[in-house]
């Protein structure tokens, strides 16, 4: 019988509650035992607001989400000497399961899934929880599920993820299979729509804090607009146009922005410099902007796109990076250490609303919405209304690039949604586009030998 290995994802759960700093016992000893037979509301609400922190694991170290996918997308490089596998892995070569990099991003998704289905079933349990505060906590929880499923399948894409994830931690379980790109979509898209249900009935109030990165968010209510917007996402990734557009009209979107601070709203990540928090990593000094943002930005007249010039930034000529042939004078300065990561912002929901509606034959709306983003992000003058639909596709394209840039992955996710060349973007002739992750190798060793999934690579 195949097992379910569980002892290092626990592990990673408990590390991300106690990442921020919450009172929430050792889940492993005895505080597990605690909260799967004997939960409180203080240990199942430290546990909900934990699953935050675990959705933040690995998104912003040096080789987290956003470098990685960041350099996969010809975004940003890493230039860091003591590992050439920033160059030699992820842009010369193929992903390997075994390594740090080809076996990232599936471990502390599937971690913080569990701690969700942990929180889900003890909140019944707990007599002092209102009807309204365990439906809020299981629209929390089943919203912050989809958001880590969401991270399996855009890394891993055509070569699958587990959707079966409510296991015991008795080790005869068996292991959920693998299923589909399509099957994953669709399993994200009913946690969203059954959170919704359940935060509509969640009352006014959580019963557990939020982090600060979820300001203005902090209800059910005003929750439930990040899970539309996340919803929007799916249905996005999943060729579903108009559910696109019906998740949107329910989300936090705004049209009406004229500031880039308004293009700004949204939930973030936030990082600390506390004991026992985490800062960003993504000022590193190795990482570096590729040079083809500035090479193919647009120009309005004199001016280059604005959006280059808020993120980006020209070193010095002592201070260019290089390693293994490639260089750059360009760095980020859209992060700090202490600062937030955005997780969606309003001017991705106003992007994906256009994308849906050239999508359905929407042209003049789909315009319109490019034109909001184009004048107030980039300052560039506004598309013509004669354009074809080759020209807005192009459009749409090129305004998720800008807008997007190195806040996770969008460039390298829409360059296999679009179907884009990709011999085009490499430094050298030699290197490689990986396309998506393998199955990690201790994710593979755990089944049979003739597991399909585990014969797919990155190509």
């Amino acid at each position: 019988m195949k097992k379910l290995i569980i002892p290092s994802l626990l592990a990673l759960a408990v590390m991300h509650t106690s990442a921020c700093d919450l009172s929430v016992s050792d889940l492993n000893n005895p505080g597990l035992s605690e909260l799967e037979t004997n939960p409180t509301r203080a240990l199942v609400n430290s546990a909900a607001t934990g699953l935050i922190v675990g959705h933040r694991a690995g998104v912003a170290p040096a080789n987290g989400y956003i470098v990685q996918l960041g350099i996969l997308g010809r975004e940003a490089y890493n230039f860091d000497g003591a590992d050439p596998r920033y160059i030699g892995e992820l842009l010369a070569g193929t992903l390997q399961r075994s390594s740090p990099f080809g076996g990232a991003f599936w471990n502390p998704p599937y971690a913080n899934i569990r701690q969700a289905n942990i929180v889900i079933a003890a909140t019944d349990k707990v007599v002092d929880f209102s009807d309204a505060e365990k439906s809020a906590v299981k629209g929390f929880a089943h919203t912050m599920m989809a958001l880590d499923l969401l991270r399996v399948i855009v890394t891993r894409d055509t070569n699958g993820a587990i959707i079966d994830t409510n296991k015991s931690f008795d080790p005869d379980v068996e292991i959920g299979p693998f299923v589909d790109k399509a099957t994953t979509l669709a399993r994200i898209a009913e946690l969203l729509d059954l959170a919704k249900t359940e935060l509509l009935a969640g009352g006014t109030t959580f019963p557990f804090p939020l982090t600060a990165g979820f300001t203005g968010f902090t209800s059910p209510a005003n929750f439930l607009k990040v899970n539309r917007a996340y919803r929007a996402r799916a249905a996005l990734y999943a060729g579903d146009s108009a559910g696109v557009l019906t998740a949107l009209g329910e989300s936090f979107i705004n049209a009406a922005a004229t500031t880039t601070a308004a293009l700004d709203v949204g939930p973030t990540l936030v990082y600390s410099a506390n004991t026992g928090d985490a800062v960003s990593g993504l000022t590193n000094p190795n990482i570096f902007a590729h040079p083809k943002l500035k090479t193919d930005a647009q120009m309005n007249g004199a001016a280059i796109d604005d959006r280059f010039t808020r993120k980006i930034t020209t070193v010095p000529d002592d201070e260019v990076g290089s390693a293994q042939g490639l260089s750059s004078n360009l760095k980020f300065r859209m992060y700090t250490r202490t600062g937030p990561v955005p997780l969606i912002r309003n001017e991705e929901l106003i992007l994906m609303r256009a994308e849906a509606e050239a999508n359905l034959g929407m042209k003049t709306e789909a315009i319109a919405d490019l034109n909001i983003v184009r004048s107030v992000s980039g300052k560039l003058v506004p598309l013509d209304a004669a354009s074809t639909d080759a020209q807005v596709q192009a459009e749409i394209i090129y305004n998720r690039r800008y807008s997007l840039m190195f806040e996770g992955g969008h460039r390298w996710i829409d360059i296999r949604r679009f179907g884009l060349p990709t011999d085009p973007l490499l430094d050298k002739p030699d290197h490689k586009f990986n396309l998506r992750y393998p199955i990690p190798q201790g994710e593979c060793d755990a089944r049979p030998t003739d597991e399909p999934a585990c014969a797919k690579g990155s190509l």
